[in-house]
């Protein structure tokens, strides 16, 4: 089983993952708030510029160059719309923000190119990390070469959802059931190995682990389950650590993000 840690940053707890060994990266705790990725990442990098977006719970995964380019800003703090991140050049820090979401790191060992993507319930339904490793094998990564840690967010035990959103999360893990009615959906993927649902007392509603879903879409692109970890930890279960939107109803977040290699 692959390994996480625990590390400290100037005296803040934050994790990693064996899998992005190669890479200077971090899922970091509630401890590092206020801080941004602007004054985030020379602390793990010191000549890396930082990147971050204004994440719109889409599907939408940018280059750099794009992110600089892009006319689809935030008024407020004129970001680039997007939920992912994926470099084309070294020193790149990427960042994404998570409560509840998965924040998602992906690495290539052949090229050192990497990938920050925040996955939320309505990201995961429009396949956004699986947009990302599209576009890492566009630009001539091979999969057996690809690397994905995701990390800390809300356990399926304790993430109750409607039958029609767990029906979303599940489609593209099912696309033959396009079309079908949620709860046929839900059964079918009640019944999938490590399904990513979990049966809950009401029968309207249904347990979902996210992070489950994700690994799913990865596995149908053929990435083999030496090549995903999923960190042990869970955002609501541990205030102590991370912030919850389900938790606590208030919008903080804590920053994941690695850092490119040449």
């Amino acid at each position: 089983m692959t390994n996480w840690h625990w590390q400290t940053l100037n005296g803040h707890p934050y994790l990693t993952c064996d899998l992005l060994q190669e890479w200077s990266h971090g899922f970091l705790t509630r401890h590092f708030s206020p801080l941004e990725p602007a004054e985030i990442t020379p602390l793990f990098q010191l000549q890396a510029i930082g990147y971050q977006l204004k994440q719109v719970h889409g599907s939408v995964v940018l280059t750099p160059q794009e992110i600089a380019s892009t006319v689809d800003r935030d008024p407020d703090n004129n970001l680039a719309r997007a939920d992912g991140a994926i470099s084309d050049g070294p020193t790149q820090g990427l960042w994404v923000a998570s409560a509840d979401c998965n924040p998602v790191l992906i690495g290539d060992r052949q090229t050192g190119r990497v990938a920050a993507v925040h996955a939320g319930w309505r990201g995961t339904a429009q396949g956004i990390v699986t947009h990302t490793v599209k576009k890492f094998l566009a630009a001539g990564s091979q999969i057996e070469n690809l690397v994905v840690a995701i990390g800390p967010a809300i356990d399926g035990e304790v993430y109750q959802v409607t039958i029609q959103v767990g029906a979303e999360v599940c489609l593209p893990m099912l696309p033959r059931l396009q079309g079908q009615d949620p709860s046929e959906i839900v059964a079918a993927a009640l019944a999938l190995e490590n399904s990513p649902l979990l049966p809950d007392e009401r029968p309207d509603r249904i347990r979902l682990d996210v992070r489950r879903a994700n690994r799913g879409q990865l596995e149908l692109l053929g990435l083999p389950d030496d090549q995903i970890s999923i960190a042990p930890h869970c955002t609501f279960q541990e205030p102590e650590n991370f912030y919850s939107y389900r938790r606590e109803k208030l919008k903080r977040v804590q920053w994941s993000g690695i850092i490119s290699r040449g």
